[in-house]
C-alpha cells in the first residue's frame, strides 16, 4: 500500500471523526438565530444585581428587553389549582351556595369542554365573594347576577392547558401573584401602567376628557430616552377615549381599556408618542429583526381568553409570541411575563392582602419566560401588577410612579443571573409526549464490529494481490450523511444497510492499487459511521415536544424567523 494512500486515509479518518464528535441531533438548522447571544454577558452576583454606572439605557441586570402581556379573567386556582407543588385548591373544598350556610355546597369540578359564561367580576362581586376575608361567597357572588353560580367553582387543568403547564415545567410560575385592584378591568389596567387605579371615584369608568396628567411608566421611559412600544392585537388607531362611546362594536371600544394610553390626550395627539402604539404584527417583525424595544407591553383582542372566549386561542397567541422571541437574536437578553387583568368571577382560595382601599384583588395566573429564568421554579413572593413596574424601574433606574410600586415586591428571585443564559426551549402542546426510542447500543456496535472485521479481510486480500491482476469485484462505498435515529423510528441501521448494499457494485478491470485504495476508503467510512452513531447514542435524543431547537416550518423567512406576514396567532399549532 503506497504512502500516498495511507496519508489520504489518515486525513479522511481525522475529518470524519471530527464531524462525528457533534451529534446531528444537537445542531440547529440556524444556530446563531436560535441560541447564542451576539455579545458575551457577565452574570451578576448571587446576592442580587449590582447597580452599575448609569450610562443612558443601560440595565442593572442582563435583561435588556422586557415584554409584558396581559390576558384576561382567570384565577390561579382556575388554571393551576390542581397542579402539584403549588398553593392549589385545598382538599375537601366545598363552597356554600349561600354565605354563612355550610350546606348545600359546590365542590370544585373540571370544566373541560363544557363551556363557560362571562361571570360577574365587578367591585360588588368581589365584596360578596371575599366576604370580609371569609372567602365563602364565590357561588353566591355569581348567582346574584342570574347566572349559574356553580360555574365559579369550575377549573381547567393540564388536559385543557397543556402548553401553559409545559411552560411552568420549564420556566417560572408565580403562585402568589394578585391582581392590583379588587374590582374590574379599568382599574387593573391603570395599575398596570400608572401604579394607581386611575378611576378614584365610586364609578369605575374612563373620564370623558381622558386620564389627564396621571403619569405612566412610558412617561418615565420616554424622559430617560429608553425605547418602548405598546403592541395591540387588531389595533384600530381611530378608537380612543374621544370616539369610544360612539363605536358601534362595544368590544372594539374596549381597546381603550386594554391600552390605557389611548385614554390620554398627549399619547393620542403627539405623533412621536402615538407612533409607538402599534399593531401586534410589528412585534413579530421587530423580534425577527432584533429590534424589540427595551420595554414592550402587549394587549390582546380576540385571543385574550376572556370567557366565553377560547382558552386554546389564547394559548396559541402566547405560544406564537414566545416562539418568536425564542427565535430572535435578542432572546439571551430578554424576559417575557404574562398575567391576567382580574379574576373573572372564578374561585380562588387564597385571601388577598388588602394594602389599600383598592386592593389587592384575587390571585391571577402569571408566568415568566427568559433565558435567565429558573427552571421549573414556583415563586411564592407576594406580587401584583405594580411589581412589574418595580422591576422596570429597578432595571432601568427610574423613579417610582406612586406609593404602590414604591412598596411593591419584585420578582428578581425568579432569575438566575449567576448562570449563563439558557438556550431557548420550544415547547409543544402535548402534556406527556412519548419519549424517543433509541436502539440498543450493543446491537449497533456488534454489527459495526462485524463489518469492520470483514473490511479488514478485504484490505489484507487486496494488499497481497499482484500489481496488475484485475480485481473481480470490490466494495464501492456508498457513504451517506448518517443521521441519528429519527423520532419516526426508522430502522436503526439505515446507513449501514446502504453501505452494505454498495458492496455488490462490480468494477471491471480495476487495478490492484485502486482496489486497495477503495478498500481503505470503505474501512474509513465504516469506522466513521460507527463513531458518529456512538456519539449520537451517547448524546441521546430530546423528547418530541421539548426540542432545544425547533425546525423550520412554512411561514419562516430565510433567517428562520416569522415575518409580519406569518404572524397569525395560530401559526404554531403543529
Amino acid at each position: 500500500m503506497s504512502r500516498r494512500i495511507m496519508l489520504k486515509a489518515i486525513a479522511s479518518v481525522t475529518a470524519l471523526f471530527v464531524a462525528a464528535a457533534v451529534p446531528a441531533a444537537a445542531v440547529p438548522a440556524a444556530a446563531p438565530a436560535e441560541g447564542a447571544a451576539p455579545f458575551p454577558l457577565t452574570p451578576m452576583g448571587v446576592g442580587g444585581p449590582a447597580v452599575q454606572a448609569a450610562a443612558p439605557g443601560t440595565t442593572t441586570t442582563p435583561i435588556e428587553h422586557f415584554v409584558f402581556l396581559m390576558q384576561e379573567n382567570h384565577t390561579f386556582d382556575n388554571y393551576f389549582g390542581t397542579r402539584p407543588g403549588v398553593d392549589g385548591i385545598p382538599p375537601g373544598t366545598c363552597m356554600p351556595e349561600r354565605r354563612g350556610k355550610a350546606k348545600p355546597c359546590v365542590e370544585p369540578y373540571h370544566l373541560g369542554q363544557l363551556g363557560s359564561l362571562d361571570l360577574d367580576h365587578t367591585a360588588e362581586a368581589f365584596r360578596t365573594q371575599y366576604n370580609g376575608g371569609k372567602m365563602d361567597g364565590f357561588v353566591e357572588g355569581v348567582s346574584t347576577q342570574d347566572k349559574n353560580g356553580r360555574l365559579a367553582m369550575a377549573y381547567y387543568d393540564d388536559r385543557d392547558l397543556p402548553y401553559y403547564w409545559n411552560v411552568a415545567d420549564e420556566y417560572v410560575l408565580f403562585d402568589r401573584f394578585f391582581s392590583s385592584s379588587n374590582s374590574g378591568s379599568i382599574r387593573n389596567h391603570m395599575f398596570r401602567v400608572t401604579a394607581g387605579p386611575g378611576a378614584t371615584g365610586k364609578a369605575e369608568s374612563i373620564p370623558a376628557d381622558g386620564w389627564g396628567e396621571i403619569p405612566t411608566i412610558f412617561d418615565r421611559l420616554e424622559a430617560a430616552g429608553i425605547s418602548w412600544k405598546f403592541y395591540v392585537e387588531n389595533y384600530d388607531p381611530k378608537i380612543t377615549f374621544r370616539t369610544r362611546a360612539t363605536t358601534a362594536d362595544v368590544d372594539r371600544g374596549a381597546q381603550v381599556i386594554w391600552v390605557p394610553l389611548l385614554g390620554y390626550a398627549r399619547y393620542v395627539d403627539n405623533p412621536k408618542l402615538s407612533a409607538k402604539i402599534v399593531n401586534l404584527n410589528d412585534y413579530y417583525q421587530d423580534a425577527a429583526d432584533g429590534n424589540l424595544p427595551a420595554v414592550a407591553f402587549i394587549a390582546p383582542s380576540g385571543d385574550s381568553e376572556h370567557p366565553p372566549g377560547s382558552i386554546q386561542a389564547g394559548q396559541n397567541l402566547v405560544r406564537s409570541l414566545l416562539n418568536q422571541l425564542k427565535r430572535s437574536p435578542q432572546w439571551n437578553t430578554s424576559a417575557f411575563l404574562w398575567s391576567y387583568d382580574d379574576w373573572g368571577g372564578w374561585y380562588d382560595h387564597v385571601v388577598p392582602p388588602q394594602v389599600d382601599q383598592y386592593g389587592y384583588g384575587f390571585r391571577v395566573p402569571a408566568l415568566l419566560v427568559s433565558s435567565y429564568a429558573k427552571r421549573g421554579y414556583v415563586d411564592s413572593t407576594t406580587l401584583d401588577f405594580t411589581s412589574v413596574l418595580k422591576f422596570i424601574e429597578l432595571n432601568w433606574r427610574l423613579a417610582p410612579l406612586a406609593e404602590r410600586d414604591r412598596k411593591a415586591e419584585t420578582f428578581m428571585g425568579a432569575f438566575d443571573f449567576a448562570s449563563p443564559p439558557r438556550p431557548a426551549v420550544f415547547l409543544g402542546t402535548e402534556r406527556h409526549p412519548q419519549p424517543a426510542v433509541r436502539p440498543k447500543a450493543s446491537a449497533v456496535f456488534g454489527t459495526y464490529g462485524a463489518v469492520v472485521a470483514l473490511v479488514s479481510l478485504l484490505v489484507a486480500g487486496a494488499a497481497v494481490g499482484r500489481r496488475r491482476r484485475p480485481a473481480t469485484a470490490v466494495l464501492a462505498p456508498l457513504l451517506v450523511a448518517d443521521a441519528p435515529v429519527s423520532r419516526r423510528r426508522r430502522p436503526a441501521m439505515t446507513s449501514l444497510g446502504l453501505l452494505v448494499a454498495g458492496a455488490a457494485i462490480p468494477v471491471r478491470r480495476l487495478r490492484a492499487r485502486r482496489a486497495r485504495s477503495a478498500a481503505v476508503t470503505v474501512a474509513v467510512s465504516t469506522v466513521a459511521l460507527a463513531a458518529r452513531s456512538t456519539a449520537t447514542l451517547a448524546a441521546g435524543l430530546p423528547p418530541e415536544n421539548s426540542t432545544l431547537f425547533e425546525p423550520s416550518a412554512a411561514g419562516l423567512n430565510g433567517r428562520g424567523f416569522l415575518g409580519a406576514a406569518a404572524a397569525h396567532p395560530e401559526e404554531d399549532q403543529t
